[in-house]
Order: C-alpha cells, then sequence, then structure tokens
C-alpha cells in the first residue's frame, strides 16, 4: 500500500521495489490481445480431389465439425425385385465450432442451422469416396441461405470431409425388417466456403 502512494505521487522506484511498466511494454500487450482477439480465416490441411475444390472466387471461412448419425431405413429395392435394401433417410447431428461448444445442428434437406437462426440449404454437386474403409463419401454442395442472417447465412458452398462412420449396414434388411430404422454413428467437417 506504501509503494502504490508512493508511485501516484510520483515516486520513482528504488531498488527491490519492482521496475515501473514502460509505455512501449503496455503498447504491445494491447496489440497482443487484440491479435489474440481478432479472427483468423481458417487455413485448410486436408487434400481433397479436384472434383471437390469449391469456385476460384470463394474462400474457406468456417470448419464446422460433426457428430451424430446417419439414419437408414430398409426398404424394397428400387433396382431389384423382390430385394431389400437400406435407404438413405436423413442426417441427423450436432455442430461445434473449433473449441467444441455446440453452434448448430445438421438434418433433413440436407440443412445445417445455427444457434442463432441462420440455415443454409446444399445440394450435392460432386462425391468421392472416403480415403479411409467404411465412412461415408466426401462431398461437394452448393449452399444457399433459406433462414435468418447470421453466421451460416453467407455460405455459397460446403464440403464435407474427414468423414468417420455413417455407412448403411451390410445385413439385416429383408422383407421382415421392411420400415426397420438404422441409426449410424458419424463424424465429419463440413468446411463452409463463401464469395470473396
Amino acid at each position: 500500500m506504501l509503494q502504490a502512494n508512493r508511485v501516484r505521487a510520483g515516486h520513482q522506484p528504488q531498488d527491490g521495489e519492482g521496475p515501473k511498466p514502460s509505455k512501449v511494454t503496455a503498447l504491445g500487450l494491447v496489440l497482443l490481445v487484440a491479435a489474440c482477439a481478432s479472427p483468423q480465416p481458417p487455413t485448410s490441411t486436408v487434400k481433397v480431389p479436384d472434383t471437390l475444390k469449391p469456385g476460384a472466387n470463394e474462400s474457406l471461412v468456417m470448419i464446422v465439425p460433426a457428430k451424430g448419425v446417419q439414419i437408414y431405413e430398409c426398404r424394397a429395392s428400387k433396382d431389384q425385385v423382390g430385394a431389400y435394401e437400406w435407404a438413405f433417410v436423413a442426417p441427423e447431428a450436432d455442430l461445434f465450432d473449433a473449441r467444441g461448444n455446440r453452434i448448430g445442428r445438421h438434418y433433413a434437406g440436407p440443412h445445417w442451422e445455427s444457434t442463432d437462426g441462420s440455415k443454409i440449404l446444399g445440394t450435392v454437386k460432386e462425391r468421392a469416396d472416403a480415403p479411409v474403409a467404411d465412412a461415408i463419401p466426401w462431398l461437394l454442395l452448393a449452399a444457399k441461405s433459406v433462414g435468418a442472417e447470421g453466421s451460416f447465412s453467407k455460405v455459397t458452398s460446403i464440403q464435407r470431409v474427414n468423414t468417420v462412420g455413417g455407412v448403411p449396414p451390410k445385413v439385416g434388411c429383408s422383407q421382415a425388417a421392411a420400415g426397420t430404422p438404422a441409426r449410424i454413428n458419424y463424424t465429419a467437417d463440413y468446411y463452409f466456403f463463401t464469395t470473396k
């Protein structure tokens, strides 16, 4: 307390009283805090086939990890009379930010909806087999806003990459099981792109 009073009264600290912060140090601290707080655009480290690359006029703005299920239903085959197969119904997943906080959900449409009310609808443009076995394909989707203004509303393309799981069951679908659902766990990263 005595030292604080001396400093306020213009007292210069003596040996052993500790250094007085300089204006340069304070400015450096302010700049460091500002740099940490300003959002940096994410960078993609994943290698995708050329067919899954977005347009040259688009840039990556957000990487959105997802964890949930791919839902299938046992149905009569469209291609083979008397046969049954697992048909894709919809995804159902939570979306997260880089820190692991839930920021939205992914569901039939396919839609990606943020907790801020913004929502986009995707249309598959291209697909490629996942580089790991028993994982749903990687995709490139065109996206359009179908909700309020917000964090997702400017997204124009989406890549689904780094998929794990989510493929339909290999067995268990027959006439006796028709109408039975299967909820298969999956994870993926959704890369959101906007026009530059």
